[in-house]
């Protein structure tokens, strides 16, 4: 898949099932909500790069 931005991340399609691993995928549903909020806040394009990293983590 490549890397992929941050800004991007809420409008791919989620896994069917999450993985659960420790680092959780890019397209690991959990990590899509996550973003999906932090667009619908209105976050900047840095916020948004330090919230993946967070989802990611979590």
């Amino acid at each position: 898949m490549g890397k992929v931005k941050a800004s991007e991340i809420p409008r791919l399609k989620p896994k069917k099932k999450c993985c659960r691993k420790k680092t959780r995928c890019v397209k690991c549903p959990v990590v899509i909500m996550r973003m999906k909020r932090l667009e619908n806040d209105g976050a900047s394009k840095k916020e948004m790069k330090s919230g993946l990293k967070k989802a990611r983590a979590a």
